[in-house]
């Protein structure tokens, strides 16, 4: 069997957690399974690279950035290949160059296009351990990229894919997927199993557990995917396109902070407002959420939406430069936001759902600014600081405690 592992930040952060990592591994290679890990860079090496930039430039370019992001992984691989070594299994460690992981050109948050798998193909050939960076590609100009934060998810279930493996499992420092993040909500329970698409839209929508574009991944390649603890042996989540357990109505509840409101007021209602609007923000690579039209007076309307949190500022820099452009009257942001939402796939047959979420938040005094709805999913948009209450609220409403 071929067996792709990876390992979180946290399940690498320092020499006994590295060691607990190789232990386990070398355990599968000893099956006489192929076993290629995945890893991230250790503990908060990234937020510490992060800030020794911002020390140096608050505008550091994208491209220098993500050739200082992409050593905290090197640090790491190298440190397992040698954790590997010492207890007499043949590795060796690649970074993104020796694997050749061709991505989108496109700094901070680039695509993977291709793996060549040659490489890798023969190091496992000779009975090799194969130790892989997570989280960062080479572009067409042979520069590093980065995919985006919980990239190397995505590193792995690609990895998955191209080499046809018969496992990916993503380790992280809970074990399993829960109904709720359970640091906010002490009562989620963890579930046994969850859909592509479940988790595709629970995963985009705050819960940080697996990255949202693995997870597209995965549904498109068919890789089924283990969520599962490095720090012990319980039986995970397993992520796949169908469930054999009866459906829930929900599965999840999603909080996501990292979300800022933008108002767009006084817009002539006439076509192609909406396109001149948003095209501008699509060129910089600003990804859009929530939206909501309203209709003003004196033939005006005024849109509202919402986007991550740290692109805020360059969004409103962008329509302000813009203002005459797209005939705003004003431009205002509200940081102090956030989305919760209820994802599961029982939606689409249960009517009221939505109803019976709008009253648990009305039950709590919480109101809501936005919301937004699909097939399988329900998000509100509201004050941040009701957001850990709203979220046990909902929980609670739709009986999803242990």
């Amino acid at each position: 069997m071929l067996i792709v592992k990876k390992f979180g930040g946290t399940s690498v952060g320092d020499k006994e957690r590295i060691f607990h990592v190789a232990r386990r591994c070398v355990e599968e290679y000893r099956k006489g399974n192929d076993v290629i890990i995945v890893l991230s860079a250790m503990g908060k090496t990234t937020d510490e690279l992060i800030a020794k930039a911002m020390e140096i430039t608050p505008n550091p370019p994208r491209r220098e950035l993500d050739m200082l992001l992409t050593t905290g992984e090197q640090v790491s691989v190298a440190l397992m290949a040698m954790a590997i070594d010492s207890m007499g299994v043949p590795v060796v460690s690649l970074n993104a160059f020796q694997v050749s992981m061709h991505t989108t050109r496109v700094y901070g948050n680039a695509r993977i296009k291709r793996i060549d798998t040659d490489r890798i193909m023969h190091e496992l050939e000779i009975r090799r351990i194969v130790i892989v960076t997570g989280f960062q590609g080479v572009n067409k100009y042979d520069n590093y990229t980065t995919l985006g934060r919980g990239g190397s998810d995505t590193t792995a279930v690609a990895l998955a894919a191209a080499l046809h493996a018969d496992a990916c499992e993503i380790y992280t420092d809970v074990d399993g997927v829960y109904t709720a993040d359970p640091r906010v909500v002490p009562t989620a329970r963890k579930l046994k199993e969850i859909t592509y698409d479940e988790m595709l839209d629970l995963a985009t929508l705050g819960a940080g557990v697996l990255h949202n574009r693995s997870v597209e991944m995965a549904k498109k390649y068919g890789v089924q995917l283990v969520v599962r603890s490095s720090l012990n042996d319980n039986e995970g989540t397993i992520v796949k396109e169908e469930t054999s357990v009866e459906r829930m109505l929900i599965s999840g509840v999603a909080l996501d902070r990292n979300t800022a409101r933008i108002s767009v007021i006084g817009l002539k209602d006439q076509p192609g407002i909406a396109f001149k609007l948003f095209n501008l923000l699509a060129k910089e690579n600003i990804n859009v959420d929530v939206i909501l039209q309203s209709i003003g007076r004196e033939n005006s309307k005024d849109i509202s939406f919402t986007v991550a949190r740290s692109e805020a500022d360059e969004a409103v820099e962008i329509l302000t430069q813009n203002k005459n452009r797209v005939g705003a009257a004003s431009i205002s942001c509200n940081k102090s936001v956030a989305k919760v939402s209820i994802v599961g796939a029982g939606m689409m047959s249960n009517p009221g759902v939505a109803a019976k979420m709008f009253e648990a938040l009305y039950n709590e005094n919480v109101n809501i600014n936005m919301i937004s709805t699909s097939e399988i999913r329900v998000t509100v948009l509201i004050d941040e600081k009701d957001a850990e209450r709203a979220m046990n609220a909902v929980h609670g409403a739709f009986g999803l405690e242990e």
